[in-house]
């Protein structure tokens, strides 16, 4: 389930990439998944068919979906690859922030800061 909130001062369409990105990498949404189209999607959650598709081109750009010609959008299995890479980066990361001495504390802050807001779901 997606859920935007209007009040948030995180784009819709940030909301949105967010949101389908974590289904994604949790398996809610498995690979080979069809996602809605984009003008379907757009209507069910009230947002401009360009808020959509640009939430579904950052995905695309990510690996995490495809998009197939007459067919539609997809969970791509590319995603698996880019979990096994992240996995590789975070272990490079975490010897990295041992040899400069980094706490965990602190080296959790830091990736939190890169990573920018993340949107909260409303109740």
């Amino acid at each position: 389930m997606i859920i935007i909130d209007t009040a948030s001062a995180v784009p819709p369409f940030e909301q949105l990439r967010a949101q389908l990105a974590r289904q994604i990498q949790d398996r809610t949404l498995v690979v080979g998944t069809r996602l809605p189209t984009i003008r379907r999607l757009a209507a069910d959650l009230g947002l401009a068919a360009n808020t959509v598709g640009r939430a579904y081109r950052e995905l695309e750009e990510a690996g995490l979906i495809e998009t197939r010609r007459a067919a539609g959008s997809f969970v791509a299995a590319t995603g698996e690859d880019g979990r096994e890479q992240a996995r590789h980066a975070a272990t490079e990361y975490a010897a990295l922030i041992t040899r400069l001495g980094i706490s965990p504390d602190e080296a959790l802050n830091i990736v939190r800061a890169a990573l920018g807001p993340s949107p909260t779901p409303s109740p």
